[in-house]
């Protein structure tokens, strides 16, 4: 049966096409793939494997078409990362003044503006 073996690096990604024996398991799909080969720093026992986004053991039996994926570590935790976002833009918004008001806009303090002759409309 086939199967499909995929891995991505920021540099590369690959997905490779493989026959495997009715089944096989995740991992006898990465090392018949030759993918362990080409990309050295693979490493099962510490990386998560998954099957079409679904994170799966290597254990895990095959079926017809399904897309072995190989995952790399996360450089930063995904929460940590939205938390300083969320606390940069917060920054950003509180950089401005307060009391400014955006031109345009009435705040408490405005008083009310006359039209000036050349914006008031014509008469019919």
């Amino acid at each position: 049966m086939k199967v499909e073996v995929a891995y991505a690096r920021p540099d590369v990604q690959l997905i490779l096409e493989v026959d495997v024996a009715e089944g096989a398991t995740v991992e006898e799909a990465i090392r018949l793939s030759g993918i362990l080969k080409r990309f050295p720093e693979i490493d099962l026992s510490k990386q998560k494997v998954g099957v079409f986004a679904k994170v799966a053991p290597l254990s895990q039996a095959l079926r017809e078409w399904d897309r072995v994926e190989i995952y790399r570590p996360l450089i930063a935790d995904p929460k940590a990362a939205r938390r300083q976002r969320a606390q940069e833009d917060g920054a950003r918004k509180d950089g401005a003044k307060k009391d400014e008001a955006r031109p345009g806009r009435k705040t408490a303090s405005s008083k009310p503006v006359q039209a000036s002759a050349d914006t008031k409309k014509p008469a019919e």
